[in-house]
């Protein structure tokens, strides 16, 4: 198991119920360690396993949730 952390920002969050609603979005995804998500900087922290999932996958479930999000460059 190799633990990353990954900052992923999300675009169209505007109140604490988007935040709530990205962390349901993620709540199902294997591997997700923590998810820490800032709505004043419209970022998230996530650490996961990545021989379970990827930043991308948790990215993808957020834009499923209706955002748009990105992983950042690290």
């Amino acid at each position: 198991m190799a633990s990353q952390t990954r900052i992923i920002q999300i675009d169209s969050m505007t109140c604490g119920g988007c935040v709530a609603s990205v962390h349901t979005a993620t709540a199902h995804i294997d591997g997700l360690d923590t998810i820490t998500v800032d709505l004043a900087d419209n970022l998230a922290t996530v650490t996961f396993d990545d021989s379970k999932t990827s930043a991308e996958a948790i990215a993808s479930a957020i834009n499923d949730a209706g955002f748009e999000a990105t992983v950042a460059n690290s």
